[in-house]
């Protein structure tokens, strides 16, 4: 047996560094870390997303965004998800190696995700990346995510689960690089750390990734709270510390907690931390210039070669538990993984079990036969960007939209589509369908222009190189000109254009349908033309969080419009041709559409790129990538307006990444279901929803509010007030919440001991009383004992299940002590003594209705470890 065979992963690591010199340990310490031939150390990019997808494939498969996940309240669903975004990413990765691109994001195992932080604010644009506002919800589902992703074997996993952004993060993104973030120990211990711990101490996460936010008055990638105390001690993680993209220069250039970043980077190091995001990398695979800082910090005495060789050693150790320092050529895989059937399946399972329906009077399901009269309305019933969500470039152009999911779920309804007016939320990329080249084929001839060499010294900085990019003279001719399909593109790198450039796009549009289309480009700086119109240009900031710069147009179908389309291409790539089919009267079209229509359905919410991350937009509802109102777009509220008016029953379809307003709705509609960003079959899934083809059973992972003045200052991280558990205001809709087109029953739950030391075992029977199959959530609540700390209420347990019409069976839930647990004033973990009250039902339990609860009174208070 080889000597290396015998070792542990972290013995043959600190061999390796052993060898390594001062220079070659620091550049393993950047998300981009170089190989070293002479050891044997291969090339690695730590930097991967999969938070709903693999990210960097854009046909891999878009599951629903994290935030519909949740309210699936299916935690062996999510499981199997990670488990297939683990295959997909496998063979993606491979392929990247395979084709000598061993440094370009997403070549490595280690995926940036799940985002476990709470979603405690619905104005906070990330908060469709979580799992929702309860910790416990937040905890199951990150459990299942990580384990589905990593393998059944954390010591062999087949990816690196990275839990984010530990700890305290969640808005406002326009300070997140400079807020100094003030938590309690109680709500650290109470509400934002448990889904971290459970991933960890539970769910073996083999990575965690550090946030940008000072928290008490360090920067959390250099906090010793967090890192050392918590992660490192108290529960004994020995993986490895990632930073957010940027999150170390933030130390001393945001939080002026260091001098220099010399310093910065060693308090980090010194922390806990291993590997540095460099936005850098974004620019250039091959620079590892930022890896200095870690060198001089050693030749200065602010970091010792004990701390670095640990740092360093720890890093290699999960590579070496990877697999990457033993792997063979990597076969080519046959058949491919990538949006296979399975998969897809899955994708339309996990959309099915995302929908919540929030009201419905009798209207719904819609009749699938017998010429039912549908008018199908709202500026997203159409869409099909809005499907996808974030963190995924998955193409979208030809998926199915809501419009088409009610068409395939209602074949033998008469359904008329009623274009919206101009709405923030419009765009769409232009399919292939709807491009020519010059010479009649299809697509658009693309040209890909280089910068001119200007004989100065290369740019360091990232904004320096952003500049460079934006600002320097082209060269007069292409390096490659082909036809491409369309104009979509989300490339970190541009191959063609290594060191930037301009994309130029030519061809004609061609509408299918004569009618109004807005008509522009989504980039961060550009141009278009169309027709005889004026060159439009396009000017943004770093961030691809923009919106499309639109031209409102009339055209005739099948007559060809000449566009031009411009990209400049600061390395990273981003941009698109999209368009809207819009009306110019929109209010009366949807009158007119009234009068032969048995049934308005009207498809209205917000869009992942208005709630985003960090983003330059600033519109009425959004400031940037935040919100500062939970209603919904005004020009929506119109149009919703005149169908009410119409009186025919309408259905109102919200999609959106968190909580809105829809007080109108519940007063106003005859039917309302909340689909989030489902994703690739998020239409179809919609459509069969609308038509009973499948039963809605998902539930509210988030609290449904009526207006931003029933919650605390965005700013303010202190929990009371907040999510259901200190909430003491009348919501629209509650946590937990979601209907049926069934009918369950839950008997009185009953509660004993457990064979475990001071743990509980509540049985309840739930019976299905409708006339059909349905699902339903049972969902356990614990109210506690009077004492200082504890929630009004909190959910300790949830099991989705299927009962065929007429069946009744038993559900069990073993509590723990920690599920029983509260936490002090002073951030105590404890099951304080006093008697239990536990309830088990669809929902959430109205304390102040007749819901009948078990009892279980504990006689001494029990301590438990943080």
């Amino acid at each position: 047996m080889p000597a290396q065979a015998q070792q542990t992963p972290e013995q043959r690591a600190a061999a390796i560094v052993a060898k390594m010199t001062l220079e070659e340990k620091a550049s393993q310490l950047i998300n981009t870390a170089p190989g070293i031939p002479r050891l044997n150390v291969p090339d690695y990019q730590w930097w991967s997303e999969a938070l709903h997808g693999y990210a960097f494939q854009p046909h891999a498969t878009n599951f629903p965004e994290p935030i519909g996940l949740a309210a699936s309240f299916d935690a062996p669903l999510v499981k199997n998800i990670a488990a297939a975004i683990a295959v997909e990413g496998t063979e993606a990765s491979d392929a990247m190696v395979r084709a000598g691109k061993a440094l370009e994001l997403g070549a490595g195992r280690t995926y940036w995700s799940p985002n476990l932080n709470i979603f405690r604010d619905p104005r906070w644009g990330r908060g469709q990346e979580t799992y929702g506002e309860d910790p416990f919800l937040t905890a199951r589902m990150g459990v299942a995510y990580v384990t589905g992703l990593q393998g059944p074997n954390p010591d062999k996993p087949l990816i690196v689960a990275t839990p984010k952004h530990y700890a305290v993060h969640s808005g406002p993104e326009s300070t997140r690089h400079t807020a100094d973030v003030t938590a309690s120990l109680h709500d650290m211990r109470d509400t934002y750390l448990p889904a971290f711990r459970a991933a960890v101490v539970e769910g073996k996460a083999g990575s965690v990734m550090c946030a940008y936010s000072s928290i008490n008055g360090q920067p959390a990638c250099a906090n010793t709270f967090l890192m050392q105390d918590t992660l490192r001690n108290a529960w004994g993680f020995k993986g490895t510390v990632v930073s957010d993209c940027g999150a170390v220069r933030d130390i001393s250039s945001a939080h002026k907690y260091a001098p220099d970043m010399v310093a910065g980077s060693a308090l980090a190091i010194r922390a806990g931390m291993n590997v540095e995001c460099a936005t850098e990398s974004l620019f250039d695979r091959n620079s590892f210039g930022q890896s200095l800082n870690y060198v001089d910090a050693v030749k200065t005495g602010k970091l010792t070669v004990a701390e670095l060789d640990r740092a360093v050693t720890q890093g290699l150790a999960q590579r070496i538990r990877l697999g990457l320092f033993d792997r063979g050529p990597v076969p080519a895989p046959s058949p491919s993984t990538i949006n296979s059937p399975a998969h897809r399946a899955l994708a339309l399972t996990a959309a099915d079990r995302s929908m919540v329906l929030l009201k419905n009077d009798g209207v719904l399901p819609l009749a699938t036969t017998g010429g039912l009269k549908v008018a199908v309305i709202g500026p997203l019933a159409d869409s099909r960007r809005v499907l996808r969500g974030n963190y995924t470039n998955r193409e979208t152009a030809d998926l199915p939209s809501v419009l088409d999911g009610l068409k395939a779920a209602l074949p033998g309804a008469r359904i008329t589509y009623v274009p919206a007016g101009a709405s923030i939320t419009d765009g769409n990329v232009v399919p292939a369908s709807a491009l020519r080249t010059e010479d009649g084929k299809p697509g658009m001839t693309v040209s890909y222009y280089p910068l001119k060499p200007d004989g100065k010294p290369a740019a360091t900085s990232l904004m320096a190189k952003f500049a460079h990019a934006i600002t320097a003279p082209l060269a007069d001719t292409p390096v490659a000109t082909r036809v491409e399909p369309m104009v979509s593109a989300e490339l970190f790198t541009q191959p063609l254009l290594p060191d930037g450039g301009r994309v130029v796009a030519k061809g004609f549009l061609v509408a299918p349908e004569t009618g109004t289309y807005r008509v522009g480009v989504r980039t961060i700086f550009g141009s278009f033309k169309i027709g005889d119109r004026p060159e439009i240009a396009i000017k943004n900031g770093f961030n691809p969080a923009v919106m499309p710069v639109f031209e409102t147009v009339d055209l005739k179908a099948g007559q060809q419009y000449p566009i031009s389309v411009g990209i400049q291409v600061p390395v990273l790539q981003f941009g698109e041709l999209d368009w809207q089919r819009i009306s110019r009267t929109p209010e009366a079209d949807v009158a007119a559409a009234a009068k032969d229509a048995d049934v308005i359905v009207a498809v209205v919410g917000i869009t992942s790129t208005l709630e985003s991350e960090e983003s330059s937009i600033k519109l009425p509802g959004f400031n940037g990538g935040d919100r500062t109102t939970l209603d919904l777009p005004a020009d929506q509220m119109k149009l919703l307006a005149a169908a009410k008016a119409t009186g025919k029953p309408l259905v109102v379809i919200n999609m959106s990444g968190s909580a809105m307003n829809l007080e109108w709705a519940k007063q106003n509609a005859n039917a309302i279901v909340q689909a989030w960003y489902p994703g690739e079959a998020g239409g179809l899934a919609v459509g069969r929803t609308i038509a009973g083809v499948t039963n809605p059973a998902g539930r509210l992972p988030v609290t449904f509010y009526r207006d931003i003045k029933q919650l605390p200052a965005f700013e303010d991280f202190g929990m009371k007030g907040r999510t259901y558990r200190y909430f003491t205001g009348q919501p629209v809709y509650p946590f937990g919440y979601g209907l049926s087109y069934t009918t369950f029953t839950y008997g009185p739950a009953t509660a004993r001991s457990s064979g475990s030391a001071g743990g509980i075992v509540v049985d309840a029977d739930v019976a299905n009383t409708g006339k059909r199959a349905g699902d339903t959530v049972a969902q356990l609540y614990l109210g506690f004992p009077d004492a200082p700390g504890v929630p009004r209420v909190a959910l300790r347990g949830f099991q989705r299940i299927a009962l065929a019409a007429g069946e009744k069976r038993r559900v069990r839930f073993e509590l723990t002590p920690r599920d029983l647990a509260s936490v002090s004033p002073d951030g105590q973990i404890q099951v304080v003594a006093g008697k239990y009250r536990i309830y088990v039902g669809g929902e959430q339990p109205d304390l102040s209705g007749p819901a009948t609860f078990a009892t279980r009174t504990v006689t001494k208070t029990l301590p438990l470890p943080n």
